[in-house]
């Protein structure tokens, strides 16, 4: 069969003949959309009728914006995602049909109302951030990915809260976000949506809640308080009572320094007394051994005698008197003999030593006292 050759013209005709039917069946396309967006109830989501409304027309040269892919089809079947950059399509036979933002993709997650486990209602939002990781499974994984995971975040919040009291809500918000996120991931990644992060924005309680919550604070602060107070008292006393324990310590011990020092001083006054006395004895003993001092010691006898009976006239004692106190000779007379018997009662030994001791010291030749009174 013979095939004769394509006429340029033709073909360039055939061409923008295509071109133009794309243009008008995409307004067409748009305008009817647009008649049954505001007539009735949207089957999709605002981001879907947004998307649907912005597709790029195939004008055979497409320039695809960074960060952003777009899915083409090829009579009606899945055929490529354009990249970045220049791109080539055939007219009527590929379209675009899906475009999906490679961005990260912030969501406002309505108000909800929720049960906590200890049966308090509580309205609560958030903010979901997410990312779209697989343009083809975003695209026929799912209607609309955005409203499927919205709607699987309000869910899964609900599910969270029930499993904590009011207090932990308030508490553990961090590790209630990890949650979401966590059970947001399972379920999103057959769509090909990987969520980054989900934040609480505001948490509701009713007002009688509010009041006893509000009550309770006061009540916590009102304890502390007494504590703090009880706590300072205690310390005060303590410091107290620490303050008297060492005055007390430090007065025992300087009393008992200055009891120690009057018993070392009494102590040192009684041995002064006791060597001055032993000195005395001693000066008299060797005074006695020397000639008349017995004579000597006998008038010091009759002396003190007589002194002892004149003191006791000063004083107000009851003593036992002899019955010739008037008579001073027989006074000394009486003394005098007590002596001469006190003398006599001295052992013998010891008068011979101390005359054996005198001997020694005097020199050769000299005779004693007592030896030459003999003589």
């Amino acid at each position: 069969m013979y095939l004769s050759p394509i006429n340029p013209k033709l073909l360039l005709t055939y061409f923008l003949i295509c071109y133009v039917v794309a243009i008008l069946a995409y307004r067409i396309k748009i305008k009817i959309r647009a008649c049954r967006g505001g007539g009735g109830s949207q089957r999709f989501g605002p981001v879907q009728q947004r998307w649907a409304s912005s597709l790029p027309m195939n004008t055979v040269v497409l320039f695809v914006p960074q960060q952003e892919a777009w899915v083409v089809e090829r009579m009606g079947r899945y055929h490529r995602i354009l990249e970045p950059g220049l791109n080539f399509l055939i007219p009527v036979l590929d379209r675009v049909r899906y475009v999906q933002s490679l961005k990260e993709i912030v969501i406002d997650v309505p108000e909800q109302s929720a049960v906590s486990l200890d049966n308090v209602t509580l309205q609560i939002d958030g903010v979901l951030y997410l990312r779209i990781l697989d343009p083809f499974k975003a695209s026929y994984g799912v209607e609309d990915p955005e409203y499927a995971v919205t709607q699987l975040a309000q869910t899964t919040m609900r599910s969270e809260l029930g499993k904590l009291t009011l207090d932990k809500v308030f508490r553990e918000r961090e590790s209630l976000n990890s949650n979401i996120v966590h059970s947001i991931n399972q379920a999103s990644d057959e769509w090909g949506i990987r969520c980054l992060r989900y934040e609480i924005k505001d948490i509701s309680v009713p007002p009688r809640v509010k009041e006893s919550m509000q009550m309770q604070v006061e009540a916590e602060r009102k304890k502390r308080a007494t504590v703090l107070e009880s706590e300072g008292t205690r310390e005060s006393a303590i410091n107290v009572a620490e303050g008297r324990k060492q005055a007390q310590i430090l007065a025992s011990e300087g009393e008992k320094a200055e009891q120690i020092n009057k018993a070392a001083g009494e102590a040192q006054a009684v041995l002064a007394i006791a060597e001055a006395k032993a000195k005395a004895i001693h000066l008299l003993s060797e005074a006695l051994t020397e000639q008349n001092g017995n004579a000597a010691a006998s008038l010091s006898v009759a002396e003190q005698y007589v002194s002892a009976f004149s003191n006791l006239a000063k004083q107000t004692n009851t003593v036992l008197l002899p019955s010739n106190t008037g008579d001073i000779t027989g006074m000394v007379t009486q003394a005098m003999t007590i002596y001469s018997q006190l003398a006599k009662t001295t052992p013998a030994g010891s008068s011979a030593a101390a005359a054996e001791e005198k001997k020694a010291e005097l020199p050769d030749g000299l005779a004693s006292p007592e030896e030459q009174r003999t003589q």
